[in-house]
């Protein structure tokens, strides 16, 4: 209270870096959320049993037959699953009047789908008419390049399991906004509009998508393993865990010698293991910032210190000679460090928590270089109370571990010296 300049200095100092450390792991945490939610909406759930069924030892398709059994069994072997969706799975050429691309086709029932709509943000068309037969979804991007808008006709072609062609004709019913990478080559079509594509039965799908509670994606290998096994011991063959997106695996489930089905069992972070570098480099960059920081942290304090007890010889000296302990001196300077630490970390957490709110609340935009990648149009800074706790407790303790060497130094000074000094 004496010196409350240097100490508001000071403690201004701790609490912004404190803000900045909440703000640089809320946009981490916010962007893997953002990523988990987008991929676990449009391609994949948090774990998945897909697979390959073969007519010939040559020749893959992705296709789960007798889904429903499986999903049977999923839910008796996952109890932590929150709910269960099924989609088809395939690889066509979409062309319309004025253009064509290639284009991953998804089959849904969009009225089976909790999270789909949550996640989707329409430019123009409506999502529930996607339950129609013989429509389709597609992302504003892939909209510009065949020159197509709602009501337009575009026709699907694929190659069956069987080796020939089939083509199917079907109205665009919904246009939504691009999500980044993952939209550039999705779309959405009822499951049996993709059903009739590519010639399956009614007991055909693509994958079963199981989705978790939050609190359960740390236990994702866990819970994978469990369900391979319990499909191996209802009798069916599974694939050897492979961490990499089921497109990925075509090559070489084609050269392996079988035929029928097999299952495939994989987490979200196996489907889109292409594109967790941005995550995994984000965090990289968080980290090296986070160093910085508490290295700044670390070397004004004990400068602070330093001076404390430089201007304080005399009154450490007095201390000691009246009958003060060196560890009651050595507790004096940390408790005040300690304290510092505290309230300025204290301060630094509400003020990182306000502006990520009203980040947030701005819902700014995302360039659209940034995009592609975060797969989201705006900028999401997740902040949780323990994330919070946790910033206070080791910003304070940093503080603190800065103060014990100074404080250390000041408690080994002899009375006689330490009175005697001046300056």
């Amino acid at each position: 209270m004496q010196h409350r300049r240097r100490t508001l200095f000071l403690g201004t100092a701790i609490a912004a870096v404190t803000a900045l450390l909440v703000l640089l792991t809320g946009l981490s945490t916010g962007v893997r959320e953002t990523m988990i939610d987008t991929a676990t909406t449009l391609s994949t759930g948090h774990v998945n049993v897909g697979g390959f069924f073969k007519v010939t030892a040559g020749q893959a398709a992705p296709v789960v037959t007798d889904y429903k059994r499986v999903i049977e069994v999923a839910k008796k072997t996952v109890p932590e699953m929150e709910f269960v969706v099924h989609r088809g799975r395939g690889w066509a050429k979409v062309v319309s009047d004025t253009g064509s691309m290639q284009m991953g086709i998804t089959g849904i029932d969009v009225r089976s789908e909790p999270k789909f709509a949550s996640v989707l943000q329409l430019v123009s068309g409506t999502l529930d008419d996607l339950a129609q037969p013989g429509t389709i979804l597609i992302f504003d991007n892939q909209a510009e390049k065949l020159g197509v808008k709602v009501g337009d006709a575009v026709t699907i072609s694929a190659p069956t399991t069987r080796g020939t062609n089939n083509t199917v004709d079907v109205r665009i019913v919904a246009i939504a906004h691009s999500l980044g990478l993952l939209s550039t080559w999705n779309s959405f079509i009822p499951i049996d509009t993709l059903r009739k594509l590519y010639q399956f039965n009614q007991d055909s799908t693509g994958v079963v998508q199981i989705m978790l509670a939050r609190k359960d994606l740390d236990h994702i290998p866990q819970i994978s393993a469990r369900l391979r096994t319990a499909l191996e011991q209802a009798g069916w063959r599974v694939m050897a865990a492979d961490p990499r997106a089921f497109w990925m695996k075509f090559q070489s489930v084609a050269r392996e010698d079988w035929t029928g089905q097999k299952l495939d069992v994989t987490s979200w972070e196996d489907e889109i293991s292409f594109m967790t570098w941005t995550l995994k480099a984000l965090q990289g960059m968080s980290v090296v910032l986070i160093a910085i920081l508490i290295a700044i942290i670390i070397i004004g304090i004990m400068n602070t210190m330093w001076i404390a007890i430089r201007e304080r010889t005399r009154e450490i000296g007095t201390l000691r000679a009246i009958g003060m302990q060196r560890r009651e001196v050595l507790w004096m300077f940390l408790l005040e460090s300690i304290m510092l630490g505290l309230f300025a970390t204290v301060a630094g957490v509400t003020a990182g928590a306000a502006i990520a709110s009203g980040v947030n609340a701005m819902h700014l935009h995302v360039p659209t270089g940034l995009q592609f990648f975060l797969m989201s149009p705006f900028l999401h800074i997740a902040v949780h109370g323990a994330a919070l706790i946790q910033s206070v407790v080791a910003i304070t303790l940093v503080t603190a571990l800065a103060a014990l060497y100074p404080s250390l130094r000041s408690a080994r000074l002899r009375p006689v010296v330490a009175m005697s000094h001046f300056g």
